[in-house]
């Protein structure tokens, strides 16, 4: 990942409320939400939202489809992979421990809900 990439990223989730819609996305698994939904959890206004999902899309950290008169977003998982690669790229300084409890988390995270990790 190039870092205006990661740079631009981390930008999009720097705010408390697209950083709120993309945990909840990533929760949501690989079938989304529509945006009703999102913004039903979330409380937000309608304008807030698309605004939002608007900045993390541009981020390449929601993604959307039509589904009938609903619009599904989704997390960008892909982007959202790369992102923590890059991020943790030269972590430890051979040093295991330090990036250790990471992996942990990670495979609790996909083992518990065979999410999209």
């Amino acid at each position: 990942m190039e870092p205006q990439t990661a740079v631009s990223a981390l930008s999009a989730l720097a705010h408390p409320g697209r950083l709120e819609v993309f945990r909840l996305l990533v929760r949501a698994g690989e079938a989304g939400l529509a945006a009703g939904e999102i913004a039903r959890a979330t409380g937000s206004l309608a304008n807030t939202l698309s605004t939002n999902l608007g900045i993390l899309a541009a981020a390449g950290l929601v993604t959307s489809a039509r589904n009938g008169r609903s619009i599904i977003y989704a997390a960008g998982y892909d982007r959202m992979r790369d992102l923590l690669a890059f991020l943790l790229e030269d972590c430890c300084g051979g040093k295991p421990q330090i990036c250790g409890p990471l992996a942990e988390i990670a495979s609790r995270c996909c083992q518990a809900e065979a999410r999209a990790c």
